[in-house]
């Protein structure tokens, strides 16, 4: 019998439990918070419509997969590759900074861990989730031709066989493996020119520690005791802003200059590509009280922080972290939206 008879409320709840998996696995593809969201809902509506089609031969699973993926192809064959600042420029020196913005779709986009992460009880399974989001590896994931990239988040991160991939992509084991051999070598040659943040999961007590200090310090606007977190090598983004900074002395000065009117600021700590990170709120001059600036996402690893970057479309970043757009002046802290 066809599986199209099934009841449409118990296909919807079918057809949800798999959307924060797809969800992932889309991001990965796409680079980009929003057009995953778009492509598992297209995802959802093919599946709906062609229901009754499903004959059975594969698992629902690796039904929605294959679509997702098309859809994931198909939303590829513009070519746009998204990007970090540090992928399409070299870095500035502080004298020489301008803001300088790119459009939307030129940008590797933050993600919350929740909308991408299932919940699953196995800890070596969830911190392969993490690794497979960061920001690092997400930027290297971009570098790779569409179908290479599909292959190695399913073949690496999802643990598919080569025998499931090649059936899903329509071709051979061989020309599978062939290509996640490529992909590989890509990655590691990416790899060897910048290193990975190392973060355990859950943080442990030196990097909890780390992150306190970091933040009593951006609170404080304290730069001696900024200077003393940051790897002499950090570096700073700020999308959509195609400037980043490297190095102490610079990522302090523009704070102190260009940067100077996020001084009493307030960080609200969120879960975000599988890294600590905060949502920042600057002064309100107008209102009073504080209004959203940026997202931060931190890479850190022995002991310092590596990465400091700023995601400043606020309008668009923080509803989608479920966070207020105003906090008012009594309020250090607020619960992040369930």
């Amino acid at each position: 019998m066809a599986n199209g008879t099934a009841a449409p409320t118990d296909l919807d709840t079918r057809l949800e439990a798999h959307r924060t998996e797809l969800t992932g696995y889309c991001y990965r593809m796409l680079g980009s918070s929003f057009e995953a969201e778009d492509a598992v809902q297209d995802t959802m509506v093919r599946a709906w419509r062609s229901y009754d089609k499903f004959e059975g031969r594969s698992s629902l699973r690796s039904w929605l997969y294959r679509i997702a993926t098309n859809v994931c192809l198909d939303m590829l064959t513009a070519g746009n590759k998204r990007a970090r600042p540090m992928d399409l420029t070299e870095s500035t020196p502080l004298a020489q900074a301008a803001l300088s913005p790119r459009p939307d779709n030129t940008w590797l986009e933050p993600m919350p861990d929740a909308r991408v992460l299932p919940t699953t009880g196995d800890p070596a399974e969830a911190a392969i989730a993490k690794e497979s989001v960061r920001l690092a590896f997400m930027a290297a994931l971009q570098q790779l031709p569409a179908k290479q990239r599909a292959v190695l988040i399913l073949r690496e991160v999802l643990a598919w066989k080569a025998s499931e991939v090649a059936e899903l992509l329509d071709t051979s084991v061989a020309s599978v493996n062939s290509a996640l051999q490529r992909a590989r070598a890509t990655l590691a040659e990416r790899q060897e020119r910048g290193a990975e943040a190392a973060v355990s999961d859950p943080l442990d007590e030196d990097q909890q520690k780390l992150l306190d200090r970091y933040v009593a310090a951006f609170e404080g606007y304290d730069m001696t005791a900024l200077t003393a977190l940051l790897h002499e090598d950090a570096v700073m983004t700020m999308p959509p802003f195609d400037l980043w900074l490297t190095g102490t002395q610079d990522i302090t000065g523009f704070m102190t200059t260009l940067g100077a009117p996020c001084a009493g600021s307030r960080l609200v700590p969120v879960q975000v590509n599988g890294l600590p990170g905060f949502a920042q709120y600057k002064p309100d001059p107008e209102k009073g009280g504080f209004t959203p600036w940026a997202v931060q996402v931190l890479e850190i690893s022995d002991g310092r922080i590596t990465g400091f970057h700023c995601f400043l479309d606020t309008q668009r970043w923080f509803p989608l972290f479920d966070l207020p757009l105003h906090l008012e002046a009594e309020t250090d802290q607020v619960e992040q939206g369930a």
